[in-house]
C-alpha cells in the first residue's frame, strides 16, 4: 500500500514518531514522510497529522483515502489544539478520532477511535508520548481498516462543539493565582516553542516546568 504522511511542521515533535511509523513499516507498506502539500504525488492513502495546510480538492483526489487525526471524541471538539483546551478545562482521558477529510473541517466520516488516559501528573511531553502512542496505533488500526476493504461511518448525530485557535495569549499566566489553580494550563504548554508565561514588575518571564 501505497502511504504518505503530510506533518505541516518539520520540527514538531510528532516528526520522530512518524519516521518511527514509517521505517516499521517498511517492506510492508510504501510510507514517505512530507512537510508540504506540493510534494505530495498520490497513492492509497494519505494521513494528515498535525497538518495545518488546507488541501485543494485536486490534491486530495490523488488518493483513494485521505484520513485525518483529530485528539477529540467528534463530533465533540472540532477546531484547533483540542486536547489542550479539554485538558485544561480537567479532562483526564482525551479520544483521538481518524476521520476521513472533508469540506467542513473536522466533519468527515469516522474511521476509528482511541482513548487513552492523561494522569492528573503527566507534564507536556508524557502528554505527547501519550498522544503520538495513541496517533500510530490508531494509523495502524485504519490501514488495516482499508486493507480489509471496509469504510467509514457517519459521525454521530449530536450537536458539534468547537474550540478556537490557540494564540500565544492562551499561555499567560495569572501572578496573583497559585500554581496549583494553574496546573494544567502551565503543564500542556510547550516549553520550547509555546511556554507559559507570566508578566510582573515591568518584566515578561518564561516558566518551563519538568519532574524530579
Amino acid at each position: 500500500m501505497k502511504i504518505d504522511l503530510l506533518c505541516s511542521d518539520p520540527h514538531h515533535p510528532v516528526v520522530p514518531w512518524l519516521d518511527a511509523w514509517r521505517d516499521r513499516r517498511r517492506g510492508v507498506d510504501d510510507v514517505a514522510l512530507h512537510h508540504e502539500a506540493r510534494r505530495l504525488a498520490g497513492g492509497d492513502v494519505l494521513f494528515l497529522v498535525s497538518c495545518t495546510e488546507i488541501l485543494s480538492p485536486e490534491r486530495l483526489s490523488l488518493y483513494r483515502h485521505a484520513v485525518v487525526l483529530h485528539a477529540s471524541d467528534l463530533p465533540r471538539g472540532r477546531g484547533w489544539s483540542p486536547h489542550v483546551w479539554a485538558i485544561i478545562g480537567g479532562a483526564s482521558a482525551i479520544t483521538l478520532s481518524a476521520i476521513s477529510v472533508a469540506e467542513k473541517v473536522d466533519s468527515g466520516d469516522v474511521w476509528a477511535k482511541r482513548t487513552f488516559d492523561i494522569p492528573l501528573h503527566a507534564l507536556h511531553d508524557e502528554i505527547n508520548m501519550a498522544l503520538f502512542e495513541a496517533e500510530l496505533a490508531l494509523m495502524d488500526e485504519v490501514t488495516a481498516i482499508i486493507g480489509r476493504g471496509e469504510q467509514p461511518v457517519p459521525q454521530p448525530a449530536i450537536e458539534p462543539t468547537y474550540f478556537l485557535r490557540r494564540t500565544p495569549a492562551d499561555s499567560e499566566l495569572d501572578p496573583g493565582k497559585s500554581i496549583a489553580e494553574q496546573f494544567d494550563k502551565i503543564r500542556v504548554c510547550d516549553p520550547e516553542r509555546y511556554p507559559a508565561f507570566f508578566s510582573l514588575y515591568g518584566h515578561v518571564y518564561e516558566i518551563s516546568l519538568k519532574k524530579r
